[in-house]
């Protein structure tokens, strides 16, 4: 850590990482860039430096990286290695948490978010979908056009209709609930109720969306049209998804990110990420010795 950065506070006490956790550590890494990917033009995301902390426990350390526009990037790593809380960081989500600060840089098309942008904006170009499926106790319909309601995004009822459609569409459910856009969103599976929360995120049109283990509360068949879903909107997103499933890592995503402790060990192309890892300990996780 570099204390010549600026520390900018997120807000007041706070939780708990496993920064301090047994097992294998950081210290036999190579002093090798994090990731040895061979980019053309501009990245969509990269962060540069950072440090975050909630509290007085550091979270994350160092983490220095370029995402690629219109592909799918993964973070892997253990429970409490810092893949989620990095993934936060990236619409600034982890603000509303107590005691939160961050050093270092977050950019977005170029632009620092945490340097005088609209939070509001960002998290409208930025979208997120949680682990848990979190419909409102509203209609299917309404569940879609909420953000399009208050974002005042739409100016008439026949193109508020359109766009709820288009979203459903692209999350793959128009054809399951087109027939009962009325009914209550609680009312369907797990699976739809999560593909719903996609198309709420697709609704005020994004160019990015985050994935918090979007699969890891479905069975088989709803965690394949989930992933089949992710494959087809990196052609219109950007696309990071979180998961504890490092099958589902090589299925569906292009680059791969191994976290560890608050630090990025490995970043590089899924294929060679799972088979020829530059770092041992990416290869010790990735083969199942430890995690």
């Amino acid at each position: 850590m570099r204390n010549s950065r600026p520390v900018r506070w997120l807000h007041g006490p706070d939780p708990v990482t496993t920064a301090d956790r047994a097992l294998p550590s950081l210290a036999g890494l190579a002093a090798r860039p994090h990731s040895t990917v061979e980019q053309s033009g501009a990245p969509k995301i990269e962060s540069i430096g950072l440090n975050f902390y909630y509290g007085h426990t550091q979270a994350l350390r160092d983490i220095s990286v370029k995402l690629t526009p219109n592909v799918v990037t993964a973070f892997i790593g253990p429970s409490g290695c810092g893949k989620s809380t990095f993934l936060r960081t990236l619409n600034r989500m982890n603000d509303i948490i107590p005691g939160a600060r961050v050093q270092g840089q977050v950019l977005i098309d170029g632009v620092d978010i945490y340097q005088g942008v609209d939070v509001v904006q960002l998290r409208r170009r930025v979208g997120m979908v949680f682990q848990k499926s979190n419909p409102f106790p509203k209609s299917i319909f309404e569940n879609v056009a909420y953000g399009l309601r208050i974002n005042k995004m739409t100016s008439s009822a026949s193109e508020l209709a359109g766009r709820v459609e288009e979203s459903l569409k692209q999350a793959a459910l128009w054809t399951e609930v087109k027939d009962r856009l009325h009914s209550s969103a609680l009312a369907l599976s797990g699976g739809q109720q999560q593909r719903l929360c996609i198309a709420r995120a697709l609704a005020v049109r994004p160019d990015i969306l985050l994935m918090d283990e979007p699969a890891s509360a479905l069975d088989p068949i709803a965690t394949q049209r989930i992933e089949e879903l992710v494959y087809d909107l990196k052609k219109d997103y950007t696309i990071v998804i979180v998961t504890h499933n490092m099958q589902q890592a090589a299925r569906v995503s292009d680059y791969t990110a191994f976290f560890w402790l608050g630090k990025l060990v490995e970043f590089d192309r899924t294929e060679k990420l799972f088979t020829a890892p530059a770092e041992q300990l990416t290869e010790d996780y990735v083969t199942g010795r430890f995690g």
